[in-house]
């Protein structure tokens, strides 16, 4: 790994960039962070909280400052929120200088994953086929990563394998 190269996990909300990131962390000693985690512990607040009370606009510019800190860090694995690679300026710095993974799931494990879920702010209120537009519409965003990672039909070990196979040809 160059030194300089952060492991940065992106997707969907339900994807799994949280718990796949942590067990690759754990796989090659490195240390994780999780963004929707700091930006809680920052806040003081749970994210369905900061976008009730606060709203989305405020969400987006803590997210993008604490995003933006935290891949200033050296070598370390980092899972992103589900909208956080949308940000350009979040965008352009992991395409820049880190290796990005998209996990990649059909819309149907998505959408069983985060329907109705109070804990997914931007989901929570969305029809079935409106949760569909948006998984469309950010996947085009997401396909810029640098990998993307098929996890349908996969567990989680089998993700983690499969990204350290690519990691470690990279």
């Amino acid at each position: 790994m160059k030194s300089k190269e952060n492991i940065v996990f992106l997707g969907m909300m339900g994807s799994g960039k949280s718990s796949i990131g942590y067990l690759f962390s754990k796989k090659l000693d490195l240390n994780f962070f999780d963004v929707d985690k700091i930006i809680e512990l920052e806040t003081g607040m749970k994210i369905p909280r900061i976008f009730e009370i606060r709203g989305e606009k405020f969400f987006r510019e803590i997210e993008e400052k604490i995003t933006l800190k935290i891949l200033k860090k050296k070598k370390v694995v980092i899972s992103l929120g589900g909208g956080a690679f949308l940000n350009h300026n979040i965008r352009k710095e992991i395409l820049d200088n880190h290796i990005s993974f998209w996990l990649k799931l059909n819309s149907s494990t998505i959408i069983d994953r985060i329907k109705n879920k109070s804990n997914r702010p931007i989901a929570k209120n969305l029809t079935k086929n409106e949760l569909i537009s948006l998984i469309k519409k950010r996947s085009n965003i997401y396909a810029k990563a640098l990998y993307k990672v098929k996890c349908d039909s996969l567990k989680k070990n089998e993700v983690v394998e499969k990204i350290l196979n690519i990691y470690e040809t990279h």
